[in-house]
C-alpha cells in the first residue's frame, strides 16, 4: 500500500512539473515576441526620425539654393534651370546616404512671393563694404557728409516667403513614395535688388 501511494504521488508530481514547465514556455515565448516587436518599433521610429532629418536638410538646402539663385527674383515659378527629372519646375533631388541614387525629392511650393520691398536709406550702408557700394553709385556724395540730408540708395531689401516639401522617392525615382516621412520647412529670406527692379521682382 505504501508503494502504490508513492508511485501515485510521484505521477501527480510529474504532471505538475510539466504543466509548471509549459506556463513557463509560454511566458518566455510571449517575452519574446513582445522583445521582438519592441525592437522592430524603435527601429522604425528611428528610421522615421533620420528620415525626417534628412528631408529637413534637404528642404533647407533648396531654400538656400533658391536663395542664391538670380532667377528667385526674375522667375520665381522657375528658379532652377534643371529641375528633378519627372517632376515639375522648382524641384530638386538629392542623395542623401551616397549611394549615388537619389532618395528625396523636394519642392518648393506655392511659387515663392515677395511679400515686402523696403529701399535702404543711405545712411544704413557700410561704405567699407564692396556689396554695400555698388548701392551708392549714382547718388548724390553730399549725403554722407555731416548735415547733409539722406535719401535712399540704389538698393532695396526684398522679404520673400518661401515654403519647401521634402519626401522620399519611391525605388523608381521618378515619383514620390506613397509612404514615410515628409519634411516641409516655410522660411522668410531678404534679397536684395535694384531699386529699379521693384516693380518687376517684387510687384
Amino acid at each position: 500500500m505504501r508503494r502504490r501511494g508513492a508511485i501515485k504521488s510521484v505521477s501527480s508530481q510529474r504532471g505538475v512539473t510539466l504543466l509548471v514547465g509549459m506556463v513557463m514556455l509560454l511566458l518566455i515565448t510571449v517575452l519574446v515576441l513582445a522583445s521582438y516587436h519592441l525592437g522592430r518599433n524603435n527601429i522604425e521610429i528611428v528610421g522615421n526620425a533620420q528620415q525626417r532629418a534628412e528631408g529637413l536638410a534637404a528642404a533647407q538646402q533648396i531654400i538656400e539654393e533658391a536663395f542664391t539663385s538670380p532667377l528667385l527674383t526674375t522667375s520665381p515659378g522657375t528658379i532652377f534651370p534643371k529641375p528633378c527629372t519627372g517632376f515639375g519646375a522648382n524641384t530638386l533631388c538629392y542623395d542623401v546616404n551616397g549611394d549615388a541614387k537619389d532618395d528625396v525629392v523636394v519642392q518648393i511650393t506655392p511659387v515663392p512671393k515677395c511679400v515686402k520691398a523696403q529701399p535702404i536709406p543711405t545712411t544704413s550702408l557700410n561704405l567699407l563694404d564692396p556689396n554695400d557700394q555698388q548701392c551708392t553709385v549714382g547718388i548724390n556724395q553730399q549725403c554722407f557728409g555731416v548735415g547733409g540730408q539722406c535719401g535712399v540708395s540704389n538698393c532695396a531689401n526684398t522679404v520673400w516667403d518661401i515654403r519647401a516639401i521634402a519626401q522620399n522617392l519611391d525605388a523608381s525615382g521618378t515619383a514620390a513614395a506613397a509612404q514615410g516621412a515628409t519634411a516641409v520647412v516655410n522660411q522668410g529670406i531678404t534679397v536684395r535688388v535694384g531699386t529699379n527692379e521693384v516693380a518687376t521682382s517684387c510687384p
